[in-house]
């Protein structure tokens, strides 16, 4: 029976939730096509309705200046690859099941007498096992919760992992099930989305660095700035769950892209300060001091090929839920840029 209730979840998967989420970042899917694929609900406010139940909808975002998504340098943390999200009520699941391609209603099965042992396992589940009729008499006490693969996850196989079958909860309560849509889960959902602007230094002086002169290095604090993106899933009756992620600049690391060059702190990480920013302008008089956050470069550049400055800013994450619920577990992430730097030397007579 073991073997029989795997083989039946990836069967039921197949047919139930094989359609991705219709998220904002591709604006092409439509809940129209949900269930096209998997047989029945093609066309029609059904499908339409169980798409709005699966669908995790997104606000907030990136400044609008280029740049990309956070990369997490260490340790193994990725989004969710699926979840499991309230999606059929007892209506949607039974005709589901009835238009499915796999079902017993006259129409055979393609792969012999095993599919048809699978599907009658399953129509015994609703029908007369767990549930009763697919729960009809329940309709709108609740929902059945059914896997959703993350459309973002690029392993199909890892997409397909949450194989467990449609199960029902009561409108208003939130499954002790691995993998349940929770505020957390949203959360990391929410930090995959958030694009932070391309790290590009300003430099003084600007255009051309000289042997021994430190070189000051910082960020504009108007364009580095705090970013959210919230995370919500409706559970039905007037329910809804959410999580807000948001990141914020820490430190910039510098590496100067020849070793014959003394950085600014020594250690190259240039925390940031009290207002947001990172370093300090340069201001007038302070050629020979050195900067906070900088580069003294030792040797000219050749043939005007410069040195690849590059420079990563580390965006420090938290969230939180709908509810106040909250905690560390999200990682920093980094992004990073790199700049051609041409330095000269400056030729004396005596």
């Amino acid at each position: 029976m073991q073997r029989l209730t795997f083989i039946s979840g990836l069967c039921v998967l197949s047919l139930l939730a094989s359609a991705p989420l219709a998220l904002a970042r591709d604006d092409r899917r439509s809940s129209s096509n949900t269930f096209k694929k998997g047989g029945g609900f093609e066309n029609g406010e059904a499908a339409a309705e169980a798409q709005g139940k699966r669908t995790v909808t997104y606000s907030g975002g990136g400044d609008g200046s280029g740049g990309g998504n956070l990369s997490v340098p260490t340790g193994n943390w990725s989004p969710p690859p699926c979840w499991y999200a309230p999606t059929y009520t007892p209506k949607e699941l039974k005709a589901k099941v009835d238009d499915s391609p796999y079902s017993l209603t006259g129409r055979q099965p393609n792969n012999g007498r095993l599919k048809q042992e699978v599907d009658q396992d399953i129509r015994h589940m609703y029908e007369d096992g767990d549930y009763k009729d697919f729960n009809l008499k329940k309709q709108g006490e609740g929902t059945f919760w059914a896997a959703v693969p993350n459309p973002d996850e690029p392993d199909a196989a890892k997409a397909q992992s949450c194989t467990r079958l449609p199960f029902w909860v009561k409108n208003g309560e939130r499954p002790e099930v691995e993998n349940a849509i929770s505020p957390k889960i949203l959360s990391k959902l929410a930090y995959a989305r958030i694009t932070v602007p391309e790290t590009e230094v300003e430099l003084n002086p600007k255009d051309r660095q000289t042997v021994n002169l430190p070189t000051w290095v910082w960020l504009d604090k108007g364009r580095y700035k705090p970013l959210s993106v919230t995370a919500s899933v409706d559970l039905g009756a007037g329910q809804s769950i959410s999580a807000t992620t948001t990141v914020k600049p820490g430190s910039l690391h510098l590496s100067p892209g020849t070793e014959e060059a003394v950085v600014h702190p020594e250690s190259g990480e240039c925390a940031a300060n009290e207002d947001g920013g990172v370093g300090s302008p340069y201001e007038k008089g302070s050629g020979k001091k050195s900067p906070p956050c900088g580069v003294t470069y030792q040797r000219a550049t050749q043939n005007d090929a410069g040195y690849p400055l590059k420079a990563t800013l580390t965006w420090e994450a938290s969230w939180k839920g709908s509810g106040g619920e909250s905690d560390n577990e999200l990682p920093d992430g980094e992004f990073s840029g790199v700049q051609d730097v041409t330095v000269q030397e400056i030729q004396s007579v005596n």
